[in-house]
Parts: C-alpha cells; structure tokens; sequence
C-alpha cells in the first residue's frame, strides 16, 4: 500500500467545493498578494462575459444550470494533519475573495439574502476567521465584509493597500446589467456552481512544491505573441532581413516585457483592435464572438484567417517586411510612450497619466488613443491625438461619476468600441469634433454635482477630483504643485479625504432633524477637502469652527476658507477676477456654505474637463 505522503490528487472543484467552510493557510514567505488593476480587472470581465453569454432576460435560476461552465485554472495545495497550505493560487483565491465579499454587499444592497458568506469566513466552536487565514489581513477584510470600505493605517503592508485597491476596481468593473434583484441570484448561482477549478492536493510539501515547479518552470510553450511572430516571419524569402525582422521583434518584446511580462500581448491586442477590427459580439445569449473578441483571446489566429483587413492579403514579402518594419514598429513606440506616460506625469501626455492613475480600463483606452493614429504622424501631432483621446476619456467617465454612473468595460464596451472604429486615422480637428459632439451628446451633465457625494465605493475617484482641482487651483496662482502632489506624493505623507464636518449629528441638529440627512450632507462632494495624513487625522472629531484657523496652513483650496487666505495675496486675487471662480471665505460652515462650496467646485470641475481646455493639460 502506498503511503498518504506520496499521494498526489486532482479534482475538479466549483468555487463553492472550494471556499464553502473551507480553510486554508498561506506560508509566510508566499504572502505576499500583489495583483493589479488589469488582472483583476481581467478576472471580472471575464466571469461576467461568460455568464452573460448564456443568460436570457426570460431565465429562471433553475435555468443556470444547463449553463455554460467556465475554467478558472488550478491551484496546488499541500495537506499535512489536517491542515491545507496554499502552494499556488493564492493571487486567485484572495482575489475570489474579494470579489464574493463585494457580490455579498451588493445583494444586501438590494435585499437579497443569498448564503455567499459561508465561501468568505467559516464558524468553528463559536470562532469566525476567514476562509484564506492569513492573519494580518483580517482587519482589511473584516471591514470590506461589514462596511464595504476599509481605510488602511499608515504602517499597512502591500497585500493589504493592494486588496483594498483591488476591492475598489471590482466595485468599478462589476456591469450594471448584472445588479438588480432579477439578474444577480442567477449570477451568484452561476459562479458558485459552474465555475469551476482544478485542485491538486499532495501530502507532502516536496510533492507540493515539484508540481508548482513543473506548472511553472517546465516546457516551451509558445506565447500568442511568439506565435504571430513565427507566422509572420514565415512568409520572409530572404534570410538576411529575417533575421533583421526577428532581431526586431525580440528588442521590442524585451522592452515590452519591461513594464510587464503578459504587457507584449496586450499591445499586440491594443494594436489590432485600434487599427483593423471591425465587429464586436452582440451582448445576448448565443451570440458568436467577432473581431474584438478573437483578437483578445486568439491573435494570432485571427490575423492568420483576416489578412486582407490588415493589408496583406497578397501574402509578399515586401507586405509584411512593412507590416513589422513600419507598422509594428510605429505604433509599440506610440504604446510604450502611452505606457511611460502613465506612471510619470508630463505636459505633453498628461490626459494619459491621469485616466492610468484613476483606474480607466486599459482593455479600452489603449485600442482608444492608437486608433486615430497614421504612421505618417510625428511624434509630436501622435502625442497631441493621444492626449486628445485620453482627455475626452477623462471628461466622459468623470461626468459619468458625478452623476453616479459607472463605467465597467463590460457596460460601455459598444460605445467605446464603434467609437475606435469612428476615430480610425481622424485628424486632430476632426477628433476635436467628434468629441465635441459627443460630448453634447451625453445625458449626464455637470447638475450632477447638486447631489455628488462620497460613499462606500467612490473613494478613489473622489481623491481624484480633489485632487485635480486642488492641482488647478494651485497652478493657476503659480504654486509649485501638481496632480501627483494630491494623488501620489513620491515624498511626504500621502493626502487623504477631510469631512469639513466631524461626524457628530447632535452638532448640527439645528439644521437636521434626520441621521440620513446630516450624513448625506457631511459627504457632499463641496463638505470635503484633502489635507496630509496625520493632519487629517488630528483635525477629524473637531468641529469646524476649530479646524478653520489651522486650514490656513494647508493648500490654497483648503485655506481659501479662511478669511486671511484673501489678504495680501495677489495671485490669489487675480486667479478670482480671471478666471471667475466663487470663492469666498466661510466663518462658518452650514448647509449653505456647502452648497455655496459645491457650486465652487462644479465650477472648477468644468474648466479642468473642457475639451478645449487643453492649455491646462499639465495640471
């Protein structure tokens, strides 16, 4: 008989064979959760794209089950006394995690009682602990499970700054068409049952770690990418500029790998999206999927099976020494500029920074700002139509936000999609007219702002929007600030969110008579500002009254409450006279001073995302 030790098992498991009063360790060397925006972001669509491609409006939940099921991958376990470690998987299942906790909040939200919890903690002798036990995490989901939000304290670790971030892109990706009471028990159903994984279970950390090696370390599998790159390379005739091409194509890919090891596919997927795809899936039940879709999985097929939309349907040499030479080449130059543009912020591609670093899918904005492209532009006029496309991106989503509407890729995927198609090759002045009308086009105007608020799930765009006004109102009276100065401080402490207000109703029941009222008005977007953290800290119970003389110290958005912010101050008085902004100083703040707040801000925000504003690009 063979001995326990020396066993290895495979099974397929749901999520809910999986998580359901499951427990699992994660060695402390393994740790480390570190997913980003686009894995997450992946994840999501992914799992909603392929539930709606089965579901129909006319479903019942017993209907889920002849539904489609969908592979998630594997994860490797070792089992030793009892106890399971995670060898490999951790990234997915944490990231399961989080996306059950925010499904769990959401079907609250609409008062639906689905059992999910039970996949995100477990109950043993009276004892709750999280499903995926790591220790220090337990704060962080602890308060996403209860409140939704979690603010993390000065000294968090990565993992935890990560998972909170994560969280919040999961709010921001989840498609609208999925949350309501109808549509959300049949996807919850859905994922629990027919999403499925493959475990593995050794019972011996060798054994463990050996198949961790081989699913990691072992074979040659080729990349989509290596895959175009051989096909193409193919129909070369002469050796010499072959092996020019491939020299060619492996620098880029290298450098391409730099930012990220999966990013030489993406671009190759921004590429052929932005330039040659010409249809997408139809959103319903059995719909095929098309252009947009094939490029995203199977590239390196579809250019094989679309050659005459790409221009090389007479198959010479000549055609495709110009595809890698010219083409290939303009546009990973035009993608690694869009790249670096986005983690450091310069004049000429600010737009692109700042859409990178409020989260905006790249799945979208990529095949965006390549499509009105001509390999004919310079550098210069490539920038500008790129910048042009990112910053009507920017004004787009941010109206969209304060009029409390989302944006997931999954729900304005056709928008943006016909839009690549509509900027295909456009001029600078043509881009500015299609923006421009679309633009008027849009149901959600600036009124917005009468009711914008913070809330549970809005945290970091609302950062970003005082971020980017307090960023103009300093530029504007010559401070030597920036966007990164709010958002991402490379030096000092980081800014945070600052309640004018201290959250204290008894205070201010002179002017309410309902908790909900005096909540809604304390987040109103015109009762906040930002200030450092550990000063917002030390200000957050006082009343205003007392915080006011100690706001003449912070940034010029904060200290114009202040009375002394408008003596002696000439820049200040003549960004008022120029520019017309309504500021005043506010001895007191109550519900017509926000008001009168929130009228300044909606009145910043509009000169900040004007599309003919682009002199202000560098803010």
């Amino acid at each position: 008989m063979s001995r326990l030790e020396n066993k290895i098992e495979a099974k397929n498991r749901s999520i809910l064979e999986v998580l359901d009063n499951k427990k699992y360790t994660v060695d402390y060397y393994q740790r480390e959760y570190s997913w980003e925006q686009t894995h997450i972001e992946q994840l999501v669509t992914d799992l909603c794209s392929a539930f709606l491609d089965n579901y129909s409006p006319t479903h019942q939940r017993h209907d889920v089950e002849e539904y489609n099921s969908y592979y998630l991958g594997p994860f490797v376990l070792s089992e030793k006394a009892g106890r399971r470690s995670i060898i490999d998987g951790q990234q997915r299942l944490t990231s399961l995690t989080l996306f059950l906790i925010y499904l769990n909040n959401k079907q609250k939200e609409l008062g639906l009682t689905e059992s999910i919890s039970s996949m995100v903690f477990s109950e043993k002798f009276g004892q709750k602990s999280f499903n995926i036990d790591v220790p220090e995490r337990t704060p962080c989901l602890d308060a996403l499970f209860n409140q939704g939000e979690y603010i993390p304290p000065e000294d968090a670790d990565a993992s935890t700054m990560n998972m909170v971030a994560r969280y919040q892109n999961i709010c921001e990706a989840f498609p609208e068409d999925i949350i309501n009471k109808e549509v959300l028990p049949l996807f919850i159903d859905w994922l629990r049952w027919l999403v499925v994984l493959v475990e593995i279970v050794a019972y011996s950390d060798e054994n463990a770690y050996t198949i961790f090696e081989t699913m990691n370390d072992r074979g040659l599998n080729l990349t989509p990418t290596e895959m175009l790159k051989g096909f193409l390379l193919s129909k070369y005739r002469d050796d010499d500029k072959r092996k020019q091409a491939n020299e060619l194509w492996k620098k880029t890919i290298v450098e391409l790998k730099a930012f990220d090891k999966e990013e030489d596919q993406r671009f190759v997927q921004a590429w052929l999206r932005a330039k040659y795809a010409e249809s997408i899936r139809q959103g319903k039940a059995g719909s095929l999927n098309e252009d947009f879709e094939k490029i995203g999985t199977r590239f390196h097929n579809w250019v094989r099976d679309n050659l005459g939309k790409i221009g090389l349907a007479k198959g010479g040499e000549a055609e495709f020494s110009a595809f890698i030479n010219n083409e290939f080449k303009y546009y990973v130059a035009a993608y690694k500029r869009i790249r670096l543009a986005e983690n450091a912020l310069t004049p000429a591609l600010a737009s692109i920074h700042y859409i990178h670093q409020w989260g905006i899918a790249s799945s979208l904005s990529y095949p965006l700002m390549l499509a009105p492209l001509k390999i004919t532009d310079s550098i210069d006029v490539a920038n500008t139509k790129m910048n042009l496309v990112a910053k009507y991106i920017d004004i787009f989503c941010v109206r969209r936000a304060v009029n409390f509407r989302t944006f997931p890729a999954s729900s304005i995927r056709y928008t943006m999609y016909n839009l690549v198609k509509e900027i295909r090759n456009k001029d600078i002045d043509e881009l500015m007219t299609i923006f421009a009308h679309k633009l008027s086009e849009m149901d959600e105007q600036w009124s917005g702002f009468k009711s914008f608020r913070l809330h549970g799930q809005n945290g970091r765009f609302v950062k970003y929007l005082l971020s980017r006004m307090s960023a103009y109102v300093d530029e504007l009276a010559g401070e030597n600030t920036n966007f990164a100065t709010y958002y991402h401080a490379a030096q000092g402490k980081p800014f945070e969110i600052e309640h004018l207000w201290a959250n204290n109703f008894d205070n201010h029941r002179d002017e309410f008579e309902q908790l909900n009222d005096f909540n809604e008005c304390r987040n109103s977007i015109g009762a906040l500002v930002l200030l450092p953290r550990g000063t917002n800290q030390s200000y957050n119970d006082k009343p205003y009254t007392e915080k006011l003389p100690h706001y003449i110290k912070e940034n010029l958005l904060v200290k114009s409450l202040h009375p002394l912010a408008y003596d002696n101050n000439p820049n200040f008085k003549r960004l008022l006279l120029v520019n017309q902004l309504a500021f005043q100083p506010h001895a007191e703040m109550k519900i017509k001073d926000i008001q009168a707040r929130r009228a300044l801000y909606s009145q910043i925000a509009q000169q900040i995302w004007l599309l003919e504003g682009l002199d202000h690009a560098a803010v």
